[in-house]
């Protein structure tokens, strides 16, 4: 299966300016989150990019990616309908062709050096079919992910055959329907943010999206259906994911970008420095407390 193309998904009202974000990647370099995305969808050999987009953006957009402008192709989402519609949006360029799909928001890294995007697209090509990306993830934090249930690939390292995907479980509904074989006890496959999708997934959206009562579609939905469909495949991930519209999500990401890069020296040494610095603060507020003045004995009238 070749995969040419691929989708970024940056539409959202509340969120368009995190892809303009700047941060340092593992190279030393400044870079928006967005060039991050792109360089990544590259280096997994993939050349065609679909950025979706608010309304407006498209300049913004390409200034922010430097000589890779050429490469990206935009397309609005004229209404703020959702991310599974964000995707719908871009069926045309798309086509019937299969696709990599990256979201706008999500930075990952791979301490192995191994990208994960790259990973993704390896696994598709070789099974020539869907594939997402996943890691075990305790049940604490199933309200922000997708999940995904099935069974292990006999003879295969961390590929799961996918039966069924559910967005933000609760943790009893993962115990019942989202078990995959060989995961610690109470601990899931929820989405890391990169898939490789066919063009039945459009096909399915389309359907779900023509439905009167769409409200809430969600792109695991239609995962679930595809999964139903034809084979369907998890790849996990030992890596990190970084939601970098979260408190810290973004400080996060450039944290673990420096320590997983040329910088990594640098960055240890000033973490190194801020919690010295942090626990002589305490120190000495102990010792001022302890100094302070004596209490006198109480007399009696």
């Amino acid at each position: 299966m070749e995969i040419t193309k691929a989708v970024i998904t940056a539409a959202r009202r509340t969120q368009r300016n995190l892809p303009l974000q700047i941060i340092i990647d593992r190279d030393g370099v400044e870079k928006s989150v967005l060039r991050i995305l792109v360089e990544e969808v590259i280096a997994a050999g993939v050349d065609e990019i679909c950025v979706i987009m608010y309304p407006g953006d498209a300049a913004a957009y390409a200034a922010m990616v430097g000589e890779h402008a050429g490469r990206l192709q935009f397309v609005q989402q004229a209404e703020q309908q959702g991310y599974a519609h964000a995707v719908y949006c871009a069926r045309e360029f798309v086509g019937r062709d299969p696709f990599l799909h990256l979201v706008g928001d999500h930075l990952s890294i791979s301490p192995s050096g191994r990208r994960c995007a790259a990973q993704v697209v390896e696994a598709a090509r070789a099974h020539a079919c869907s594939v997402s990306a996943v890691q075990a993830t305790r049940e604490t934090l199933l309200p922000f992910f997708g999940v995904v249930g099935g069974h292990r690939l006999s003879g295969q390292t961390g590929l799961y055959r996918v039966e069924t995907v559910i967005e933000k479980p609760t943790p009893t509904e993962a115990e019942q329907r989202l078990v995959a074989s060989g995961l610690r006890a109470g601990h899931y496959l929820c989405f890391f943010g990169a898939h490789v999708l066919t063009a039945t997934v459009m096909d399915i959206l389309g359907g779900l999206l023509s439905t009167p009562n769409n409200a809430g579609l969600s792109l695991s939905m239609a995962l679930h259906v595809l999964a139903q469909r034809e084979q369907y495949l998890a790849l996990e991930q030992q890596g990190m994911r970084f939601d970098i519209g979260v408190k810290y999500g973004l400080l996060s990401a450039q944290i673990a970008l420096a320590l997983n890069g040329q910088d990594r020296d640098e960055m240890l040494t000033r973490l190194l420095e801020l919690m010295m610095t942090r626990s002589m603060q305490a120190e000495e507020g102990l010792r001022s407390l302890s100094a302070g003045p004596i209490a006198q004995p109480f007399e009696e009238a």
